[in-house]
């Protein structure tokens, strides 16, 4: 990655970690996020929340555009979603649109790792629905009664 890209996606991070903050989450951004390290399994950002834990690999991007992971990228946040008994996302920043998030579930696998097509960050979710996603808020369908059979 250039320079000017590892710095782009910093400031991904760092505005992520300043959102989720400002919403009540105990958050951080991971050190050794975007290292070789190969025997952990470290996600860019970790936001905890009333004892729901979500992990997120960052992507910023300047426009909507189709977004390929490696494999291994992917089992890492997984992995570590696992242990920590959280939900992995790959939360994407494009200007004029905010956050985006796709639960890594929603990936579209390809021949050497995952992708997010460009219609999918459409079907995101935003910070609101991130937490309804993570079982923090409840939506109004809560209320709504279901249809009576007829008999």
């Amino acid at each position: 990655m250039s320079g000017r890209g590892r710095a782009r996606g910093y400031r991904a991070e760092r505005e992520l970690v300043v959102q989720l903050w400002r919403r009540g989450f105990a958050v951080m951004r991971a050190p050794a996020s975007g290292s070789k390290i190969k025997k952990a399994a470290y996600p860019d950002v970790v936001a905890i929340k009333s004892g729901r834990v979500a992990v997120f690999e960052v992507k910023s991007r300047s426009k909507e555009e189709t977004i390929y992971l490696e494999r291994e990228q992917v089992a890492k946040i997984a992995e570590f979603a696992r242990r920590a008994g959280g939900r992995a996302y790959v939360a994407v920043r494009i200007p004029d649109r905010g956050w985006t998030f796709v639960p890594v579930e929603n990936l579209e696998p390809t021949e050497t790792g995952f992708k997010v097509r460009k219609e999918s960050l459409a079907e995101g979710l935003d910070l609101e629905q991130l937490e309804v996603s993570l079982g923090l808020r409840e939506t109004l369908l809560k209320y709504v009664k279901p249809p009576r059979e007829e008999r």
